[in-house]
């Protein structure tokens, strides 16, 4: 029997339309496919346009209805989309002509009229009937939202996000779209009299093949699982005198959270966008003040329950820079023989003793410009607005010093590069006499190797798995950091090897 969820709202005008709308677009992909039913003037189309300008992020975006072009296609950022209209089908065999049967698996498609053609309507999709209200005034209309297999998981979790929303008061306010990342949360700005707060939606991951000992990739390396991470950081955070949003309301089990808006101001300007200095030395101090306190690895996520923070160890980095065997050189014509596998792992093995065993510290892991905001009105390191740490470990300072260095989505000249490390080790070795510049130049060198290594995989397999093909323009800026690390000296056996074994990107 095929599963399904549905729930019933009130709309008491285009704008209450708009906002479940744009509610569902946070829970959609590829793939989806989503049909409006309803009498003539019942506000298919009102619903169709909302969803559509919600992700185009654009609310003057013309969205003719369909019903003589029969289906119309747009380019969004997220995911490409076809509005189509079926009132003037007369047999389900004319889909075909318009590239609907088969219903593509790669896009968002949206239906009107899905009557016309009920036989050909997949057994996973998200129904939203619509129906007048005049009792409760002209504009008013009533949804009824049905997920059929698959997506009914989504129509309930879209059903828990209203009740979310309801219960924190946001339920009225405006919604505007947010770019989203490579993971499955999603974000959206809201927006009422009292200003503007962020909503995250944040699903449980999802488990991979248990292929990593026993384990999925996520687990094997320590991703969150879930938005516990982040409330327990973020608190943390805050508590020891740094900038991450205070968390306004929770829900820990769904996945949801309304947190402070730090803003959109970041630390990078012009086309194409580079750092600006001042910013980034900002940010350097951040994190070498981050790096001299003493951090639990324990932090309370309620009062009755708290979160351990895991060790960025050994194994895992092992696992992330087996990406670059599993998908980047495969992408680059090279099939890895055993031999090969064994020689890479074992080189690896031997060099990531020494990130081991140095003094731990929180590593936030994606410390780089699309995460950092800039905070002008506050004053010294307090500027350096961070927002996103939920998979933050316990690991080696050097780590996120390359990753904010090192951006893989922006190039930093290596001047600046190193006067910013430079003014690290300085800020590092004026409160700890103890602190050894050579040592951590070489801990800076090898976590540079290993990050590197891991996004080419990283990237390789956005693309070649998850349809992300826009990652691969970072691919040569990575392998110029990869190039800068593999310079130093204690790195010369892993130079050769490279040299000899891993071709470079496509330009």
């Amino acid at each position: 029997m095929t599963a399904t969820s549905t729930f019933s709202v009130a709309l008491a005008n285009e704008t209450a339309t708009a906002e479940l709308m744009a509610d569902l677009a946070l829970l959609i992909g590829a793939g989806d496919v989503i049909t409006l039913s309803g009498d003539l003037g019942a506000g298919k189309t009102a619903a169709a346009r909302a969803l559509i300008r919600y992700l185009a992020a654009d609310d003057t975006l013309e969205v003719p209805s369909p019903t003589f072009t029969l289906a119309q296609s747009y380019e969004l950022p997220s995911f490409p989309l076809v509005h189509a209209d079926l009132y003037r089908i007369n047999d389900a065999s004319e889909l075909e002509e318009i590239g609907l049967a088969p219903l593509p698996d790669d896009i968002v498609v949206l239906i009107e009229w899905p009557e016309r053609a009920p036989d050909a309507m997949p057994a996973d999709r998200i129904d939203i009937a619509l129906s007048h209200r005049p009792a409760l005034g002209s504009a008013a209309r009533a949804a009824e939202i049905t997920g059929y297999g698959k997506a009914a998981a989504k129509v309930a979790r879209l059903n828990e996000l209203r009740r979310f929303l309801e219960r924190a008061g946001f339920l009225s306010a405006r919604r505007e779209r947010m770019p989203g990342d490579a993971s499955t949360r999603s974000y959206a700005r809201l927006r009422n009299d009292d200003g503007s707060v962020i909503l995250m939606n944040s699903p449980r991951r999802p488990d991979g093949p248990a292929i990593y000992n026993g384990r999925p990739y996520s687990a094997a390396v320590h991703l969150a699982e879930d938005v516990r991470p982040f409330v327990a950081i973020g608190n943390g955070l805050r508590k020891h005198g740094f900038s991450a949003p205070a968390i306004r309301h929770a829900d820990l089990e769904s996945g949801f959270l309304i947190t402070e808006d730090l803003g959109g101001e970041g630390v990078i300007e012009g086309d194409p966008p580079r750092p600006i200095a001042e910013r980034y030395e900002a940010a350097v101090d951040m994190l070498a003040a981050l790096h001299r306190e003493a951090l639990p690895r324990q932090l309370p996520v309620t009062p009755d329950e708290s979160y351990d923070i895991p060790v960025f160890d050994i194994d895992a980095w092992l696992i992330e820079i087996g990406l670059m065997l599993e998908w980047y050189l495969p992408d680059r014509g090279v099939q890895p023989s055993e031999e090969l596998r064994t020689d890479f792992l074992g080189m690896w093995r031997g060099l990531l003793e020494k990130p081991a065993a140095a003094p731990r510290t929180w590593v936030i892991r994606d410390f780089h410009s699309p995460n950092i905001i800039w905070l002008a009105e506050r004053t010294g390191i307090l500027r350096v607005g961070i927002i996103d740490f939920q998979d933050a470990l316990l690991g080696p300072a050097a780590y996120d010093v390359v990753s904010l260095l090192q951006d893989a989505r922006i190039d930093v000249p290596e001047q600046l590069e190193l006067s910013l490390l430079t003014r690290y080790i300085k800020a590092r070795r004026a409160t700890d006499e103890s602190f050894d510049p050579a040592g951590f130049a070489e801990l800076y060198a090898i976590m540079s190797a290993q990050r590197n290594t891991r996004l080419l995989g990283t990237f390789a397999r956005l693309n070649r798995r998850d349809g992300k093909p826009q990652y691969l323009k970072h691919q040569p800026r990575i392998w110029t950091y990869l190039e800068r690390s593999l310079a130093h000296p204690a790195l010369t056996t892993f130079r050769i090897w490279y040299t000899a074994n891993v071709p470079p990107p496509v330009p």
